[in-house]
């Protein structure tokens, strides 16, 4: 049952989805008033986490049982002794959902409260404590060891350091306070450790604050199951052309039982590091990170590469995932957007050169995998549309065969709610 409104959108940006999903075909099939009612719908459930925690088990170091245990163990801590069911994803076997258990609305809310940033406060709806830094206000004597009732400032109209807000703002749960409201706005440096301690959240999800680092990573679903759609083998040498931060490259290189050659790009330097990091967490050796720009991925100055390093030959990869920047609309919870229409439609042509780079590095008969974490169509559905056009040697190819596509359906349509909003697998007939 909601207990926040829909997500906040200027008024442009939501009728340009509306158009995208209430348009002549969704009306024809299902009458005005019901696709109205889907689309009111979907804008509800992108302010509210999901139904479940999904966490990915790194097989490459132990198996699913394995790390199940463990992770109950870890529960029952958490949740001091409360039984929390830890289920195995009936088709991605590798894939742990946990239960979210809410919203509770019987907290009592306190008088000494703290305001948090937006992205801060989805963070807490997802099971996470509050930092510091996220910390935009909090009330004039709170002291630490204080209970304290957290808000999102879903808008951000809160000022830094105030002392009472009367804006928009959104319950989150009650903290204890690990500092006090003249450490958190000093005016040193900015702190960057515990800054609430959430003990009642409105939604109940585990933390995964260094809870088992080597053997499970926190994924949403649809994320996890982008690369059972890329389907890599062991031996093949596979393109993550945006990597970062390196949950899909990893999951490639465990499907591959760490045998062949995983190439990751991306062309932040600090997030190339944190693939790395996490490769070597989670023991993969296959795994090579470059910072280096995917548009310019591809080597046409020279007949032969030079020490396997970008930009690459045409034709060089067996499989390629394109997991493109994109406006990240289908990412929840998201309270609020207060992204133009300008914004928001940016970011097709960056896709679009991607997209002809990923192209060009692809084997004959290979595979591209196309994926977004937004819903809009021209993100999506468009852009699969444009280049099947723009490249006759592709090949819209099913998501997944048997019996799970039969669980999962279309990602785009059923689990429209979900991280990943578009999956789109692609062959090239060379």
């Amino acid at each position: 049952m909601s207990i926040f409104p829909k997500i906040s959108l200027r008024p442009e940006v939501e009728n340009y989805l509306k158009e995208g999903f209430v348009n002549k075909e969704i009306v024809t099939a299902l009458g005005k008033q019901e696709a109205e009612r889907k689309f009111e719908t979907l804008l509800k459930h992108l302010s509210h986490p999901p139904s479940f925690t999904t966490v990915r088990v790194n097989t490459h170091l132990a198996s699913v049982q394995h790390v199940k245990n463990l992770l109950l163990d870890e529960l029952q801590k958490q949740f001091n002794g409360l039984s929390v069911p830890i289920l195995q994803h009936p088709d991605l076997q590798d894939v742990l959902l946990i239960p979210v258990i809410g919203p509770r609305k019987n907290i009592k809310k306190q008088q000494c409260e703290a305001i948090v940033g937006a992205q801060c406060g989805n963070a807490v709806l997802r099971g996470a404590h509050v930092y510091a830094p996220g910390i935009v206000s909090a009330s004039k004597f709170m002291k630490a060891g204080d209970v304290i009732s957290v808000y999102s400032d879903i808008k951000g109209k809160c000022k830094k350091g105030a002392r009472e807000f009367d804006g928009t703002k959104v319950f989150l749960g009650n903290g204890i306070s690990e500092l006090s409201r003249k450490e958190i706005f000093n005016g040193l440096p900015e702190l960057k450790g515990m800054g609430i301690r959430m003990t009642e959240p409105v939604y109940l999800s585990p933390s995964f604050d260094n809870v088992l680092p080597r053997y499970l990573f926190l994924q949403n679903l649809p994320s996890a199951l982008v690369t059972h759609v890329l389907n890599p083998q062991p031996g093949e040498k596979i393109l993550d052309l945006c990597a970062a931060p390196g949950g899909k490259t990893t999951h490639i290189a465990a499907l591959m039982h760490d045998q062949g050659e995983v190439i990751a790009l991306d062309k932040i330097f600090s997030k190339v590091e944190k693939i790395k990091q996490n490769a070597l967490l989670l023991g993969l050796n296959s795994i090579r990170a470059f910072c280096f720009d995917g548009t310019k991925a591809v080597k046409l100055d020279m007949v032969e590469d030079t020490e396997g390093e970008p930009p690459f030959l045409p034709e060089s990869f067996d499989r390629i995932l394109l997991d493109a920047p994109c406006s990240g609309m289908g990412q929840r919870p998201n309270m609020a957007c207060t992204w133009s229409l300008k914004e928001l439609a940016s970011y097709q042509p960056l896709q679009r050169k991607l997209f002809t780079a990923a192209v060009q590095l692809l084997k004959p008969e290979g595979v591209l995998v196309y994926s977004t974490c937004t819903i809009t169509l021209a993100e999506n559905e468009e852009q699969v549309a444009w280049a099947l056009t723009k490249f006759p040697c592709l090949q819209l190819q099913p998501q997944m065969k048997g019996r799970l596509q039969n669980s999962l359906g279309n990602i785009h349509t059923q689990n429209i709610y979900l991280k990943e909003m578009g999956s789109f697998p692609l062959t090239s007939m060379g």
